[in-house]
């Protein structure tokens, strides 16, 4: 069974800053896509940041500005989410997604309390 593994999360003030890592095993190839989604309580899965294997990024409205993903990570395997100016709203279980070979996978997520 094919696992992400992931990294980072935690308890921070709001203004703070974290990281979120994200690692593809190494033998997997052809990864069109990685990124990480989040869920609040009560709340959908949403899209968060995504970094496609041409390099180009996509980020939800609420994030533009404060979060930023590292471009060249996914051609290793993994991605680097670092979230800046953070803010109660971003509380929430934050997953890792990747898809390639035509199928998607998860990490098991990893949760970011956003308080003072």
């Amino acid at each position: 069974q094919v696992r992400l593994e992931e990294f980072g999360g935690g308890l921070v003030h709001p203004g703070g800053s974290l990281t979120l890592s994200c690692e593809a095993p190494e033998h997997v190839w052809g990864i069109t896509s990685m990124g990480w989604h989040r869920q609040a309580p009560g709340k959908q899965r949403g899209m968060v940041a995504v970094v496609g294997n041409d390099g180009r990024t996509r980020y939800a409205d609420s994030v533009k500005g404060r979060f930023s993903l590292l471009k060249d990570s996914i051609a290793r395997n993994t991605v680097h989410l670092q979230m800046d100016s953070l803010e109660p709203g971003d509380t929430a279980v934050y997953y890792c997604n990747a898809n390639w070979g035509g199928a998607t996978y998860w990490g098991q997520g990893t949760l970011v309390t956003v308080s003072s």
